[in-house]
C-alpha cells in the first residue's frame, strides 16, 4: 500500500465553512475535519455582505494548526459557493466587503440587461442560467448606481479566487467558479468581450481563467511565517463547490442526474459539451464548468433554504428545533396539504419564510399549512416535484435516458426528501457521500499531483471509500396526483 499522502480542503458554503483534511493511501480516501465555523450574511446599513476577513481568519487558524500537529499536507483546496466576487485596487488593496448574493442591489437588474443585450444573446454567448443574483446582474447594478469602487477596481476575483490570492498572491480565476457569471463565454473560452462591452461591464479587470487542477504556487512568505506551514502548494480543484461535488458523485455509465442538494439544490447531468439550444433557453437552465473539460447542464433550484429560514423564523420566535426535530414533524404531517414553487421569487431574500408560505398559498387558492409539520412538509414534498419537473426537461435535451438520480452534500442526510423525490420521479435515488464537496475537492488535488489519473478513476476510489443508499420509488398513484396539482398551482405545466 502506498503511502498515505494529506490534502487540506477548505470547504464554504452558505452556512458554514470547514477545513477537512483528506487522507488517500492510494486505494481509499477518508475525511478528518479539523475546523468548522459559521458563516452567513452580515447586515450593513441597507446591504448584506460577506465577512471575508473573518472567514480568511478561521482559514490561517485551521493551517495552523495543521503545523501544530505536524501535519504534511501534499496540497491544499479552496471551494466556495459560485456568482459572488471581490474587487481588487491599487496595491492589491480589497475595495470593501464583498456583497451577498442575496443582496436587494440586484432588483429589476435583469429589465435592465434586456434593455441593452437580448436575452438569446446573452444565453447565446455565455450558456447561463438567468438569475437575478448572478455576477453579471451584480455587477451591472454597480453600474447603473455608477458605484465609485469600479473607478478604483483594478482586478475582478470570485470569493474562492480571492482567498488562493490571499494564500499565493497569484490572481487568477478558476473555470468552474468563472462560468457562474454569465459572462463566460464557452465558445471562445474565455469572458465574453461582446457581453460586458454590451451591459458596459469593465473588461479589462477580468484575469486569466485557469483549469481545474491548476497549482497556483506555494504559500507566501508572510502566510507560511504566520501560520508555520511552508513548501505547500495551493491547487485550485473545481473552486466552485457544485463542480467539486459533482467529481465526487459515485456514478458509473451515462444515464444518470445528480442533485448537489444543501441550501440549494443543483440538478442536472454531466455533458462533454454546453447544452446551448432554444429549448434550454426557454427552460432557463445552465451551463456550468466541470472537471476535465466536461460541463454540467442543469438547473438551480432553491433547496433547504426554505426549511432553513423556517427554522430560524422560529428560532427568533423563541423556538429552537434541531433539523432530526424538523424532519420528524413533518413526517407526522397531514401529506400534500398545500404546495408552493421553491423558486418564487417571494422565497429568494431571508425573512419571515412560515409566513410567506402561506401568503403563497393563499395568492394561489389553497388553504395554508396549519402548523410547523405542514409548513416544512409542504416545503419538502415541494421540492421533491420540483425535481420531477426539472427531470423531465432534462430527459427533453438529453439524447439518453435517465435511470437513477444520485443525491450528495448535506441533502443527503434529509430521509424524507430522498424517499420523496424517489416517490415524485418514480426512479432510484442513490444517496452518498454526504460529504462530496469536500471528497471532490481533495480527488482533484490528487489528480493534480499524479495520485490519480482521472475522474472515472476518482469516481471508482469514492465508490470503494464510502456507503450509499438506495431508495426505491413508492406510493405512485398518489405522486401523480400531487405532481398534476402542483404544475397548476405553480403554472409550469
Amino acid at each position: 500500500m502506498a503511502e498515505t499522502q494529506k490534502f487540506l480542503a477548505f470547504d464554504l458554503g452558505a452556512e458554514s465553512g470547514r477545513a477537512v483534511l483528506g487522507h488517500f493511501d492510494g486505494e481509499r480516501i477518508k475525511l478528518e475535519e479539523l475546523h468548522r465555523f459559521p458563516n452567513g450574511g452580515i447586515r450593513i446599513l441597507d446591504s448584506l455582505h460577506w465577512d471575508v476577513l473573518r472567514l480568511w481568519s478561521e482559514m490561517k487558524h485551521a493551517l495552523s494548526t495543521c503545523a501544530q500537529k505536524g501535519i504534511e499536507l501534499k496540497g491544499i483546496g479552496i471551494d466556495t459557493w459560485g456568482v459572488d466576487f471581490a474587487l481588487i485596487g491599487k496595491d492589491d488593496t480589497l475595495l470593501g466587503l464583498p456583497y451577498h448574493y442575496r443582496d436587494s442591489r440586484t432588483d429589476g437588474m435583469l429589465e435592465q440587461a434586456f434593455h441593452h443585450c437580448s436575452r438569446e444573446k446573452i444565453f447565446e454567448r455565455s450558456g447561463g442560467q438567468f438569475l437575478q443574483i448572478n455576477t453579471l446582474y451584480q455587477l451591472l447594478s454597480m453600474v447603473v448606481n455608477k458605484s465609485p469602487l469600479l473607478e478604483v477596481a483594478e482586478t475582478f476575483l470570485m470569493i474562492p479566487d480571492l482567498f488562493n490570492f490571499w494564500l499565493t498572491g497569484r490572481k487568477v480565476c478558476e473555470f468552474t467558479d468563472a462560468t457562474t457569471t454569465q459572462f463566460y463565454d464557452p465558445g471562445q473560452k474565455n469572458w465574453s468581450k461582446e457581453i460586458c462591452d454590451a451591459l458596459h461591464l469593465p473588461f479589462d479587470i477580468l484575469p486569466e481563467i485557469v483549469q481545474p487542477g491548476t497549482q497556483l504556487g506555494s504559500l507566501l512568505p508572510s502566510v507560511a511565517q504566520e501560520t508555520g506551514l511552508t513548501d505547500v502548494s495551493v491547487i485550485a480543484p473545481g473552486c466552485h463547490d457544485t463542480a467539486s461535488a459533482v467529481a465526487a458523485v459515485p456514478a458509473k455509465g451515462e444515464n444518470w442526474a445528480y442533485i448537489s442538494s444543501g441550501t440549494w439544490s443543483l440538478m442536472g447531468i454531466e455533458t462533454p459539451r454546453p447544452i446551448i439550444t432554444d429549448t434550454a433557453l426557454e427552460l432557463n437552465f445552465t451551463n456550468e464548468g466541470g472537471i476535465n473539460d466536461t460541463f454540467r447542464f442543469l438547473k438551480n433550484i432553491m433547496g433547504l433554504w426554505l426549511v432553513q429560514e423556517c427554522r430560524r423564523t422560529w428560532a427568533r420566535a423563541g423556538d429552537e428545533l434541531s433539523y432530526n426535530q424538523i424532519a420528524q414533524i413533518a413526517a407526522e404531517a397531514k401529506p400534500f396539504s398545500a404546495l408552493v414553487d421553491p423558486d418564487d421569487n417571494a422565497f429568494l431574500s431571508a425573512g419571515n419564510m412560515p409566513l410567506r408560505i402561506g401568503e403563497y398559498c393563499k395568492r394561489t387558492g389553497q388553504v395554508p399549512p396549519e402548523n410547523k409539520g405542514e409548513i416544512v412538509r409542504c416545503a419538502l414534498e415541494s421540492l421533491a416535484l420540483k425535481y420531477r419537473w426539472v427531470w423531465e426537461k432534462l430527459q427533453t435535451v438529453w439524447d439518453k435516458p435517465i435511470n437513477v438520480i444520485h443525491i450528495v452534500g448535506g441533502g443527503s442526510r434529509n430521509r424524507l426528501l430522498c424517499q420523496f423525490t424517489a416517490d415524485a420521479t418514480g426512479v432510484p435515488v442513490v444517496t452518498g457521500p454526504t460529504e462530496a464537496t469536500a471528497i471532490g475537492n481533495v480527488m482533484v488535488q490528487a489528480i493534480a499531483v499524479g495520485l490519480i489519473d482521472s475522474i472515472s478513476d476518482a469516481r471508482e476510489i469514492i465508490r470503494e471509500s464510502f456507503e450509499v443508499e438506495t431508495y426505491e420509488p413508492q406510493d405512485s398513484d398518489r405522486w401523480e396526483e400531487a405532481y398534476d396539482r402542483f404544475l397548476t398551482v405553480t403554472g409550469l405545466s
